[in-house]
């Protein structure tokens, strides 16, 4: 699935494409085909995310709401645009640009205030503005302070931090030598408040590459005389996806069990109970 910095970096896209000038709106699959012929034609009015949710404005139309879910993909290009198929959900036509969506969780057209009750029912978001409503990270240590839950499985839980998936949580524990299984109540303030701004800074990175890279320049492949990360999912780690190869900085196994239904991965040696 798709983490935040993903469909952050997809709105900005979107703006960039589409932002005020009208736009052809079409479902081929048919799935979409009702609300896409109320919004064809118009000018989008802007592309925003919270979290792994995806709103795209047309006025006083509505959003359209799009969570993309394990399946969900997007293709982005200049026209002249392929001919769709029938597994198009969604496609946005401009005269220079096209998207296309497909298999996605949720693609609906949404009112204002059914838009914002999603972002009320997510966390804070490490990639929305600091002064965005809700979005004070306050919110996230709140909950994480009285749980009991583990903290790799608060990290993922989009109720509290949204946008958050299984990299990042892996990765951010790693950097600041947590063990994923202490539980939320045991962590101090000091550690959230450095594990949030890392978030932060790693996720806008996350944007402006459009790829996960958590890996400090001391202990990039050049720096440390390894060979680079093979892998079609992003570029530098320290521990996702490396279950059983050596830590780069210790040399422990690094370790996987599931967690949270998605497989946790740490380094005993640089996690330490």
């Amino acid at each position: 699935m798709p983490e935040g910095h993903t469909i952050h970096r997809l709105a900005q896209d979107l703006n960039h494409r589409f932002a005020t000038e009208p736009v052809r709106v079409a479902s081929p699959q048919g799935r979409f085909g009702e609300s896409a012929a109320l919004l064809d034609g118009q000018v989008t009015d802007g592309a925003s995310a919270h979290g792994k949710h995806l709103f795209a404005g047309f006025g006083d139309s509505g959003w359209i709401h799009v969570h993309l879910g394990l399946f969900g993909k997007v293709a982005l290009g200049d026209t002249p645009a392929p001919p769709p198929t029938d597994t198009v959900r969604l496609r946005l036509l401009s005269d220079t640009s096209y998207m296309d969506l497909r298999g996605p969780t949720t693609c609906a057209l949404i009112t204002g205030p059914e838009k914002q009750a999603i972002h009320e029912r997510l966390g804070p978001d490490p990639l929305r503005p600091p002064d965005a409503p809700g979005n004070d990270p306050e919110r996230a240590w709140a909950r994480i302070s009285r749980s009991r839950t583990t903290v790799a499985a608060l990290l993922m839980d989009q109720k509290i931090i949204a946008g958050v998936g299984n990299v990042y949580r892996a990765e951010v524990l790693f950097r600041h030598g947590i063990d994923p299984y202490r539980v939320g109540r045991d962590l101090t303030r000091a550690e959230w408040d450095a594990i949030w701004a890392d978030l932060v800074l790693l996720m806008r990175e996350g944007v402006r590459h459009n790829r996960i890279d958590t890996v400090r320049p001391e202990h990039l492949p050049e720096a440390m005389g390894r060979a680079p990360r093979v892998d079609d999912h992003g570029g530098e780690v320290y521990v996702y996806r490396r279950a059983t190869m050596p830590c780069h900085l210790c040399g422990t196994e690094i370790r996987t069990a599931p967690l949270a239904a998605r497989n946790l991965f740490w380094c005993p040696g640089c996690q330490r109970a």
